[in-house]
């Protein structure tokens, strides 16, 4: 009788509630492959008890690993120790990283989905032992790993350029946008805005606070805005407060309108489908992003979007979107008069979108990832 293929993925970033980023794009896909792949063997690796929903379906066999890995001594202890003689004992036909780290002991085919190389253009907002793990390790595991992937062109020029990895190992696989983003009614949107910003419009920034973000020029821009327009527009952030976010609470204390600013925190998807749809326009000025998921997420829900001009956000947006200079509080303020004040514009943005979204779904990213494992194991 032969042997079923089994995979073992790491999955430690499937923690209820709190899926954002490397969670996001891990739950999307896998679940995707799995159900898609009954034939498959998938042990899906934790660093601490999970949640059910996580067992996407009866050929998923969970693996609790000790310790929690939520620190580079810890990193090194899980994936070097635990996860190596784990799979040193079973040894799979391959093991799925799709947060960048391999395991460099174990002999076993790996593949990689590394999301972006934003360490090692800001390196200042990393602690010195966080940016010396990555600065040694990640290219090490670029060249243990047999195969790469990424979630766009920008980072595997990126990854190809700064490890001197061969662009034919790394294959794009791009994100998704969840279904509950979609556009909703008046009545909807009218409930969402009297809950969360006073009945008026609002500006939305999802993700979380930290330095890369530009959340400090976003503000003011939005000051400048205000101060502008007269307009009774708001707002909202959404999102955790992650690190180094002094600066944005010094930023806000200072503002004349900072009373029009909100900071919802942390908001389950559901709900953020309707707090997004509900937005007038999405302004998401990052200084670096792999990919930059909230910029689909809006025009899933048909709401325009300003984002900067820089790195791979032109690329998820294509002419869909207001591309903006991120460092440049006049561009951003400028672009954000420019959605309120001409209306054919925001309508042409929206048509645009609904265009743009043909090049990415979850469908489509879990279909290359699988690709990508194919080719390894064809080779096994």
């Amino acid at each position: 009788m032969q042997q079923r293929t089994q995979i073992a993925v790491n999955t430690r970033f499937l923690i209820k509630n709190k899926l954002e980023g490397i969670g996001l794009f891990t739950y999307e896909s896998l679940k995707r492959i799995v159900v898609a792949h009954p034939e498959i063997d998938f042990y899906f690796l934790f660093d601490r008890p999970y949640d059910t929903e996580f067992i996407f379906g009866e050929n998923v066999k969970p693996v609790v690993l000790f310790p929690p890995a939520r620190h580079p001594f810890l990193w090194y202890w899980w994936f070097e120790v635990s996860v190596a003689r784990w799979l040193q004992r079973n040894q799979p036909h391959l093991f799925l990283s799709t947060d960048g780290y391999a395991c460099l002991k174990a002999s076993v085919p790996q593949v990689l989905v590394m999301h972006d190389l934003s360490f090692e253009h800001f390196k200042e907002h990393l602690s010195f032992v966080t940016y010396r793990y990555y600065k040694h390790y990640m290219p090490l595991f670029a060249r243990k790993a047999a195969r790469l992937a990424t979630v766009s062109e920008f980072s595997k020029s990126d990854i190809a350029k700064q490890y001197g990895i061969a662009a034919d190992k790394i294959d794009v696989v791009y994100n998704g946008a969840k279904e509950v983003y979609i556009p909703v009614s008046d009545a909807v949107r009218q409930q969402v805005r009297d809950r969360y910003s006073s009945g008026k419009n609002y500006f939305i920034y999802v993700g979380a606070v930290h330095p890369r973000k530009n959340i400090r020029n976003l503000l003011l821009a939005f000051e400048k805005f205000k101060q502008q327009t007269g307009s009774n527009f708001k707002l909202l952030l959404v999102g955790r407060m992650a690190w180094d976010y002094k600066d944005v609470e010094t930023t806000l204390h200072a503002m004349q309108f900072k009373e029009e600013v909100i900071f919802t925190g942390h908001v389950l998807p559901e709900e953020l489908g309707q707090i997004t749809a509900s937005a007038f326009a999405m302004v998401y000025v990052s200084l670096f992003e792999g990919f930059g998921i909230p910029i689909i997420e809006a025009m899933s829900c048909e709401v325009p979007v300003i984002t900067s001009n820089t790195t791979s956000m032109p690329e998820a947006a294509g002419e869909a979107a207001l591309l903006v200079d991120p460092y440049s509080v006049d561009a951003i303020a400028k672009a954000m008069k420019q959605v309120v004040n001409e209306p054919e514009l925001r309508k042409s943005l929206i048509e645009k979108g609904k265009t743009q979204l043909k090049k990415f779904s979850w469908e489509l990213t879990a279909r290359k990832l699988w690709d990508c494992c194919e080719k390894v194991l064809q080779n096994t």
